[in-house]
């Protein structure tokens, strides 16, 4: 059969080279072949099997399959059909599900090595070869009918960052998989002194989302060495759309992974607890033998004019996806975890090296698939880009992103101080000035007309469109732990007042009109032993030791009350900007003090008035009440109904919340 092919046409064009001042030469990528429309995943049918890859440079492709995911020769090698617009297709007859495979493309002249293909679904122990799968085998009983938790609005959700390993690795941590998917699927762990671990603890707790550091195939674990302790957060993806294997039981063989990932999802789903995935589309782990440069070598990234590849991740590469190709596959990448594994939110790590146009087509996607679904990310880069600077998903482009959230710093470096200096305070350990900072995060980042913005840390201006835009948080997996911070940062401060400066922070965190984000163990004074960095420290630093929990019960318990009182009060997470400019006012704010008023039953609130109170200060001080009030909140206590007239005594580095039925 005789086809017409554009593509022999555009491998001239593809082979002109831009050479630079610096001698270096960059392939013309913009005159690439881009069918967006084409589908590139494998197509599993028992009598037959379809393999696709876009490669316009490929000279000749190879499909190799396997017996195992590693080792052994090829059981046969064949060559791929070359199509239109640089799309190479082969179909296997025959059912070869089980069976592992490669692609290998000849460009140049030259074989690269081989890859299991960007689209894999299924894979062999550490990501060497892809896996031909029957996904429907791998759901548990009743998938069909698993469904995360329903929320009308971003800000409803209450998110929980946690590391796979981290939960349950403990040696007391009572849990039977440790370390693993399953690990986080066990109910009724116990760990000293009876207390609930895993999940019980996170339904007990009562947080709406856990969201989970990287949970796709990365680089640095090797799944082979399990029994050798092995550590990493998971920034260094190879796979994108497939599970770590070492989360599972077996890395060796795929579908285990696959099934207990969707046992972990269903599990929290029972709980109405939706699971959000921290993705890293920004940058890959490897370069020159990453899955992205095996098929089309520099087109999935990006590189400046002389030619060299820039590094906005300052991890040694930035992909690019403002290139129509790589738009595609992160589209398609988050809509496949969306639908084949009901994931209910992303992360999105290093947002700002995406472009804008990206992040929206993606929520349009995701929102079409489940209207539910939570997008969020940093909206910042760690370096600078060749991606114009109008069109970075940057947190101050978050009005040009109407379906995103960002995280705020501001609120982050206000509560705390400056994750990059380690001695610096914030408010709740006693910075003087830091109140604009706070107030901002307490609005949601819109703009405010009580918020001084030229005083504000890291920001000049507002930035939020919404008040649910802005993720509100005191910290993260990244720099010091809260506790670790608080303890550097404030040496001369007794332990009674370091663990009230904890409790204050995210008191402010879960009383403020954003999106609350809460660091796995801040509520039991998590420790890391003051390590900035721990992405790849052993478990002694990472791990939740649940020895804290007992040790630390009033925290958590004062934690759970905070996270309650938030779910029961919807005028804590208004939805509209203008419902916080008309109810949200700003009462008294001097150095260590700020209180607000929220009004009319904001956001159909049980509750007509509350007053909120945060005294910083290592005193009691007396405020002034020039109306009745009750008290429902005073320091440890909550769920009150004491009137209040006239004057209140509010705690030495507290919160005082009051009400008006």
């Amino acid at each position: 059969m005789t086809q017409k092919y554009i593509f022999p046409f555009f491998m001239i064009l593809s082979m002109l080279m831009s050479i630079t001042t610096k001698g270096q030469v960059t392939p013309n990528f913009s005159e690439y072949p881009t069918p967006t429309e084409a589908d590139l995943w494998v197509r599993y049918k028992p009598e037959a099997t379809t393999f696709s890859i876009w490669s316009p440079v490929a000279e000749e492709v190879k499909l190799r399959l396997y017996k195992t995911g590693n080792g052994g020769s090829a059981l046969s090698t064949s060559d791929f059909q070359k199509g239109e617009n640089g799309i190479w297709k082969i179909t296997v007859r025959g059912d070869v599900q089980g069976i592992y495979y490669t692609y290998q493309v000849k460009t140049e002249g030259n074989w690269l090595n081989e890859t299991p293909g960007i689209y894999a679904q299924a894979l062999g122990v550490n990501g060497e070869r892809a896996m031909v799968i029957d996904l429907k085998s791998t759901d548990p009983i009743d998938w069909e009918k698993d469904r995360g938790p329903s929320i009308n609005f971003p800000n409803e959700a209450i998110l929980y960052e946690l590391h796979v390993r981290d939960a349950s690795i403990h040696p007391e941590s009572g849990v039977l998989h440790k370390g693993k998917y399953l690990g986080l699927a066990e109910k009724g762990s116990k760990g000293p002194n009876g207390v609930g671990t895993g999940l019980d603890h996170l339904k007990e707790l009562g947080i709406t989302h856990v969201h989970l550091l990287p949970t796709c195939d990365y680089n640095s674990v090797d799944e082979s060495k399990l029994d050798k302790p092995q550590f990493n957060w998971g920034y260094d993806p190879i796979n994108y759309n497939v599970p770590e294997g070492s989360y599972s039981t077996n890395p060796y063989r795929s579908e285990v992974r696959i099934q207990e990932f969707k046992e972990m999802v269903q599990a929290f789903h029972q709980q109405d607890i939706g699971v959000v995935i921290d993705v890293v589309y920004n940058h890959t782990g490897v370069y020159d033998n990453s899955n992205f440069n095996l098929e089309v070598p520099g087109y999935y990234y990006r590189q400046w004019d002389n030619g060299k590849r820039s590094d906005a991740s300052a991890c040694g590469n930035e992909t690019a996806s403002d290139r129509a190709m790589m738009r595609k596959f992160i589209i398609e990448s988050v809509a496949y975890w969306a639908t084949e594994y009901h994931i209910d939110g992303f992360r999105f790590d290093l947002m700002a090296i995406h472009d804008i146009e990206t992040m929206n087509a993606i929520t349009k996607r995701l929102k079409e698939i489940n209207p539910n679904i939570l997008i969020y990310g940093e909206g910042w880069t760690a370096g600078d880009s060749p991606l114009p600077m109008p069109n970075r998903a940057l947190k101050a482009h978050t009005s040009q992103m109407p379906q995103v959230a960002a995280f705020s710093d501001e609120i982050r470096d206000g509560l705390k101080g400056s994750v990059f200096n380690d001695k610096d305070k914030g408010f709740v350990s006693g910075k003087k000035g830091a109140e604009e900072s706070v107030k901002m995060g307490i609005a949601g980042c819109i703009s405010h007309p009580q918020v001084n913005f030229t005083t504000v840390y890291n920001s000049d201006k507002p930035w939020a469109a919404e008040p649910w835009q802005s993720v509100n948080y005191v910290s993260c997996h990244d720099n010091l732990a809260l506790f670790d911070k608080l303890k550097i940062s404030r040496p001369d401060a007794s332990q009674a007042d370091l663990i009230a400066m904890d409790k204050l922070a995210n008191a402010v965190v879960l009383t403020s009109q954003g999106i609350p984000f809460i660091h796995a163990g801040e509520e039991m004074l998590r420790t890391k032993k003051g390590n900035h960095n721990s992405y790849n420290a052993p478990d002694s630093i990472n791990q939740i030791d649940w020895r804290w929990k007992s040790e630390n019960k009033n925290v958590v318990d004062y934690y759970k009350n905070l996270i309650q009182l938030r779910k029961n009060h919807p005028a804590f997470y208004m939805s509209k900007k203008e419902d916080v400019l008309k109810n949200l006012v700003f009462q008294k704010v001097e150095d260590g003090l700020i209180s607000f008023q929220i009004s009319n039953h904001a956001n159909g609130d049980k509750w007509k008035n509350i007053l909120v109170i945060y005294n910083a200060r290592p005193e009691i001080i007396k405020y002034k009440l020039k109306e009745d009030w009750k008290l429902a909140v005073w320091g440890d206590e909550f769920n009150m109904n004491t009137p209040s007239t006239g004057e209140i005594k509010v705690p030495a580095i507290s919160m005082v919340v009051l009400y008006q039925e």
